[in-house]
């Protein structure tokens, strides 16, 4: 009695031991967002009106849920105030040092280059305040739902126009792949594709690069949720690379096959203008197929019978019946 007695105050204490922490990471949070309030504004507003960044509105909902998902398993040791906080509060200074320094000497920075510092920024000081209030155990815990907030961060210019630009030249090269497998008249220059009666150039809007963001956030929700193994969740979002290309490119082909069949003007039809989540839909199938082969993998009962222990190589032997001494 006296031992449950014991765990039930030890428990009382680590408890209130920990309270205090959480509540001044909760402190914190708010007055670092108050801190920050002009980009995160601008970056709400920047996202509702962006077809590429739309995405950002949900992140921190989604992350507060996968906290709450693990609200049972978080660590109750009392931790926090580690020197390991000065690393990620440092990065956020430098990088928001330097978004300064670029501004005091005229630099015109874009709008998605201002956000892309001070959003990363704004991370980086969350991350420290979480290893300097929760400690290093619990940021552990919390490392994918606080990580998944560096998404809120849009890509600095020059990449995501280079992703933009692989992805434009990649989906070209898959539709090609598609017409001379269909054994469709063509002649391709580039990104350009020349067919009987109409010429069709994949421009920098057809690279899918918002699609492929959502896919790629998507695997990572369901390699987190659904999956043990690190190579796994990193083969499932790897995995997005290729559809992402392969469904551009088989829309690309799809348009071009209908302009020639059918008429010229399907180049402004809605599946040209407003056809991504159709397409998108498409390519949840291969991705759900292999995401259901990886986690069949995994399945515990798989191994049972290799698991089982062997019999010894000289067992006893059986007693025989009084009967038969």
């Amino acid at each position: 009695m006296s031992a449950a007695m014991n765990s039930e105050s030890t428990h009382i204490k680590t408890a209130e031991a920990i309270l205090p922490e959480r509540t001044g990471f909760g402190f914190f949070v708010i007055i670092l967002s108050a801190a920050f309030w002009s980009p995160l504004y601008h970056l709400a507003r920047f996202a509702a009106g962006s077809d590429l960044y739309s995405y950002i509105l949900l992140l921190p909902l989604i992350s507060l849920y996968l906290v709450f998902l693990k609200k049972n398993a978080l660590p109750r040791e009392r931790g926090g105030k580690t020197t390991a906080a000065l690393i990620p509060a440092l990065t956020g200074a430098v990088v928001l040092l330097s978004y300064w320094a670029l501004r005091l000497r005229g630099w015109q920075l874009t709008n998605d280059d201002y956000l892309s510092m001070t959003i990363f920024s704004w991370f980086c000081f969350l991350v420290g305040g979480g290893l300097y209030f929760l400690g290093i155990e619990m940021m552990r815990c919390l490392a994918f739902p606080v990580g998944m907030l560096v998404l809120m961060a849009p890509f600095p210019t020059y990449l995501s126009h280079g992703l933009e630009t692989f992805l434009q030249h990649a989906s070209a090269d898959a539709a090609a792949a598609l017409f001379s497998l269909s054994g469709a008249t063509v002649f391709r220059q580039g990104l350009v594709f020349q067919l009987p009666g109409i010429v069709i150039e994949v421009a920098r809007e057809c690279s899918g690069i918002h699609s492929s963001l959502v896919l790629f956030i998507t695997s990572l929700l369901a390699g987190h949720l659904l999956l043990r193994s690190r190579w796994k969740k990193a083969a499932l979002a790897l995995a997005v690379i290729p559809l992402g290309i392969a469904r551009n490119g088989l829309r690309i082909f799809t348009i071009g096959m209908l302009c020639v069949h059918v008429n010229p003007a399907m180049i402004d039809s809605p599946i040209h203008t407003r056809g991504g989540p159709l397409f998108f839909a498409l390519s949840l199938i291969p991705f759900f197929v292999l995401l259901y082969l990886l986690r069949r993998s995994e399945r515990p009962g798989k191994n049972l019978k290799s698991a089982a222990p062997a019999p010894p190589d000289n067992p006893l032997p059986t007693p025989l019946p009084r009967a038969q001494r």
